[in-house]
């Protein structure tokens, strides 16, 4: 059994063929016509359609048609008015002072109902199609003709304008422009994919087959190692570290975390490091969305430019990295000295970074001297030379370490022997001496020598240190993305076969989707990706624009993985050997329509039935498929919301796993969340009108003090969302839309997207049925819904009295967090806990033991924003997790001091007048209002 059996029954679960839309102005959806295929006036109709693409700008809903037919035919028996473009594209509308210009942000398509491919490419490979003057050039009437005759329709005449009336007797071409809405795109023919790729050779080794066959280990570098170390442009977290190092060892990784628990962040790094390795990566997500957001990172960072392949909005940016490459590409001598930069800061941060394990282990030791004190007699009886002021406590431990070494055979009796005199030559221990008394002995002197060292080392004060290795972080990661950069871009990548293929890559970019798949396919796929080595886009835009060459990727990144069904995922994972798939199985799952008789029969069909349980298409997104082949990675640190906002969802829909290191005094206690209760409200047609009134009235209100990051309008029901769109485009322009940031939409359509501010209108009464309750209480959905805010949330609702999940949460929404607290005598720290009581008789606040993520600050004293953190003492799982809690903490905004006792000779009044004044000063320093009040 192989990967093509797989592949032959997903082709007959799939569905067979895209939707047949034959009017693009059905319902209340506008068809506006254009003077100029690019250009438009300043009018009501394009005015509104811009404003409401503004409110749907991740959703790419404007199409601008060209050549169209249009009146009525017959169809399957059943006359059909038709309204229906030949060709469509993708547009946003900018608006200037002469009016709109229409600019390309897609793919140039041929209509679905084109079944044929090759046919679909001959007639988009006409010269001159969809350019400049085309539409009224001499062939394209009998171009619209035969397009025409392709779909399956016969025009008995083609005009140059449409018509003033529509006649549903016959069907004529139109050979203009227009614009018009649509939504819910749907990719047919993947039935013929699916199969198509059943025949390809190749299928045994790629990510495809792991996936559903097991051996998720078989491709593993045995070359790389997990505790290799990591340089990565980006800062990671442990787990995130973690998720990179699996990527390096393992066939399938697999990784899972809430909303704002950095995937992305840990997808984007395993992405680079995989290319920094020589390997070749293909990013694919749900939502044009989510790619454009992974886009934006990978460009954040320095690091080599990613292929946007799916957008047309960014083809500039992809054509100027491809010349950039052809021109030469980066000599050895330049590899060479980016390779030394990174050596250079490497070792600088390495070397920062031990000095400060040093000065921190140092006063671990110290730290541990008043436990020693009661045995120190005994064990200077035991082995007294270990407590020599000159003793050598390094050459002990060495020796220590080669009298235990293992082996048979007279040389090692030898080597153990030698060590064991030396061991008591150096100790004065005598032969009897058990080793775990010599071993205490040691770890005591070590202390003796530490607290010894300190006062004359004026005690531990890093804060210059920690300062420096921030800087040195810092250009380490710009040294590591600029080589890598280069290193995508040299000479060695760009082999002449490489610029062929780059080349006709640059050639497919500007055809349309069909003809471009026949050029790739053409293509060197090998020689391509050498050259190319990121690429990023939807999971329709793979298998649509790359060529169908399995294994042609070393890893695909597969993101919101649970909203992926297997269906669309398979070719995807076809074209990679390795996956690192990742997704949250709580958020919003695909939707499938596929019977569970009809999944039963398939497998039994294709001898699959001991596979049911992966292939249950019905239930099982490619997520669920990846977690069954290997361990998932749980990113628990959570990076984007106030402790409001995130609170229910963590403790309902993830178990309190979430470790909010947003958490500070400025938001502890924000009450980030909202409720609006709106009285006397019905649904009518499956809109809440005075749901939609008290939107607007929220919007009204937040539109005199806008929000970078944006306002979001969602619901959970279509008919709401459409209706709250209806009101927000009759009450705002385009320009304000714009400088508010307005979106809005349904809880699906803003799945991986956020926003500043969110309006949540639920669109319930508790007269309705039960099954839109049951809608709304799903908890993949109400996850969603609740997560999408960064900053604050309203949610609008008539329900009086709401009950289960929803109840749980509005209740929880009236009421602010609670501040971890505890008075300063809870601090188990005695020298903690003495500083905090001097800290307060000078006026300051403190709190003991400030959880942050997964860690503790010491100390957090100050309140609201100019609170900061006070570290007293090593952490108690050593120098490492220390130094990694300092960094964590540092970039999430923390003003971090440290507060050893060793620096005040123990004096707490000491340590809390010099503190209290570098607290003071610092705040006065950024906030100059308040230190001339």
């Amino acid at each position: 059994m192989d990967a093509a059996v797989i592949l032959t029954a997903l082709a007959d679960l799939a569905p067979t063929g895209a939707e047949r839309v034959l009017d693009m102005a059905a319902g209340s959806r506008p068809l506006v016509w254009l003077p100029e295929p690019h250009r438009g006036p300043l009018n009501g109709h394009l005015d509104r359609l811009a404003a409401q693409d503004a409110l749907h700008r991740d959703e790419r809903i404007l199409r601008r048609g060209l050549a169209f037919l249009v009146g009525g035919a017959d169809i399957d028996g059943v006359r059909r008015r038709i309204r229906l473009p030949l060709l469509a594209q993708p547009v946003r509308l900018e608006r200037g002072r002469g009016g709109y210009r229409v600019v390309p942000a897609g793919d140039l398509e041929m209509t679905s109902l084109i079944e044929d491919r090759d046919l679909a490419a001959r007639l988009e490979a006409a010269p001159g199609l969809a350019g400049p003057g085309w539409l009224t050039a001499p062939g394209t009437a009998a171009w619209i003709t035969a397009a025409a005759e392709a779909a399956g329709l016969k025009v008995e005449q083609v005009v140059p304008r449409p018509p003033r009336r529509f006649d549903d007797t016959c069907l004529t071409g139109v050979a203009a422009a227009a614009i018009f809405v649509t939504r819910d795109v749907f990719a047919g023919r993947l039935r013929d994919t699916l199969l198509n790729w059943a025949g390809r050779p190749g299928l045994a080794d790629t990510a495809l087959r792991r996936l559903y066959f097991g051996g998720a280990d078989e491709n593993a570098d045995p070359a790389s190692r997990d505790n290799e170390e990591v340089l990565s442009p980006l800062p990671l977290s442990g787990t995130q570290l973690e998720v990179v190092r699996r990527t390096r060892t393992e066939a399938v990784v697999v990784v899972s975390g809430a909303p704002g628990n950095g995937k992305s962040h840990a997808l984007v790094a395993a992405a680079l490091d995989a290319v920094d390795r020589g390997k070749s990566v293909l990013v694919a997500t749900q939502s044009v969305a989510a790619a454009q957001a992974l886009g934006a990172l990978l460009r954040r960072h320095p690091g080599p430019p990613p292929v946007l392949f799916g957008d047309a909005e960014r083809r500039e940016a992809v054509a100027a990295d491809l010349a950039d490459g052809a021109a030469g590409g980066v000599r050895d001598d330049q590899l060479r000295e980016d390779a030394a930069a990174v050596a250079a800061a490497r070792h600088r941060v390495t070397t920062i970074q031990a000095g400060i394990a040093a000065a921190l282990e140092q006063e671990r030791r110290a730290a541990t001297l008043p436990g020693w004190q009661p045995l120190l007699p005994a064990l200077s009886q035991d082995a007294p030379r270990v407590f020599d002021p000159d003793a050598d406590l390094t050459a002990i431990r060495h020796a220590l370490r080669d009298t235990s070494r293992q082996g048979a055979g007279w040389w090692p009796r030898l080597r153990r022997s030698y060590a064991q005199r030396r061991l008591r030559q150096l100790t004065g221990a005598g032969p009897g001496l058990p080793r775990e008394r010599l071993d205490a002995a040691v770890e005591a002197a070590e202390a003796v020598q530490a607290a010894a060292r300190l006062p004359a080392q004026g005690g531990t004060e890093l804060s210059a240190a920690w300062q420096a290795l921030a800087e040195a972080d810092t250009v380490l990661a710009e040294a590591v993305g600029t080589a890598l950069r280069h290193h995508t871009t040299s000479a060695r990548r760009w082999t002449p076969q490489a610029r062929r293929a780059a080349n006709g890559l640059g050639t497919a970019l500007r055809a349309g989707r069909n003809r471009r798949r026949e050029l790739l396919a053409g293509l060197d796929a090998e020689a391509l990706v050498r050259a190319l080595p990121l690429w990023v886009g939807t999971v329709t835009d793979v298998e649509d624009l790359l060529p169908p060459v399995a294994g042609m990727f070393d890893l695909v990144v597969l993101d919101e993985a649970a909203h992926i069904d297997q269906v669309r995922a398979a070719p995807v994972l076809a074209r990679a050997r390795n996956a690192l798939v990742a997704g949250d199985p709580r958020q919003l799952r695909f939707v499938s329509f596929v019977a569970d008789v009809e999944v039963t029969a398939t497998l039994h069909r294709h001898g699959l039935d001991r596979l049911a349980n992966r292939l249950d298409v019905r239930r099982s997104s490619v997520y669920d498929l990846a977690a069954g082949a290997a361990r998932v990675t749980w990113l628990a640190e959570h990076y984007r919301s106030a402790p409001h906002l995130i609170g229910f969802s963590g403790e309902r829909f993830y178990d309190g796993r979430l470790e909010l290191v947003t958490r500070h005094p400025r938001n502890e206690q924000a009450d980030a969340i909202d409720v609006v209760t709106v009285d006397q409200a019905t649904v009518v047609d499956g809109v809440n009108q005075a749901e939609v009134d008290a939107v607007l009235d929220l919007v009204r209100a937040l539109s005199t003090h806008p929000r970078a990051g944006g306002i979001a309008v969602i619901s959970p029901f279509r008919a709401q969302a459409d209706a709250v769109e209806a009101a927000l485009l009759s009450a705002y322009d385009l320009e304000a839309i714009q400088r508010l940031g307005l979106r809005t939409g349904t809880v699906h359509a803003f799945q991986g997207s956020e926003a500043d501010v969110v309006i949540a209108s639920l669109g319930l009464v508790d007269e309705d049925p039960p099954a839109r309750h049951r809608f709304l209480t799903d908890p993949g959905l109400l996850n969603v819904l609740i997560t999408r805010a960064r900053k604050h949330l309203t949610v609008v609702t008539s329900l009086r009295s709401p009950e289960g999940i929803i109840g749980d949460y509005l209740r929880y929404a009236e009421q602010p967090p609670t501040p971890p607290t505890g008075p300063v005598t809870s601090a188990s720290d005695p020298w903690a806990r003495a500083l905090a009581l001097e800290l307060e008789k000078l006026g300051l606040p403190v709190r003991v033991d400030y959880p942050v993520g997964r860690w503790q600050i010491d100390l957090c004293v100050g309140e609201d924003t100019e609170a900061v953190g006070v570290i007293c003492g090593v952490h108690p799982d050593g120098v490492t997790a220390h130094v990694e809690r300092q960094r964590t903490l540092t970039r999430a905004g923390w003003h971090l001091y440290d507060a050893f006792a060793s620096h005040w000779n123990a004096d707490p009044i000491r340590a809390a007048l010099d503190l209290a004044a570098r607290i003071r000063d610092a705040d006065k320093a950024s906030n100059p209002r308040s230190a001339n009040a």
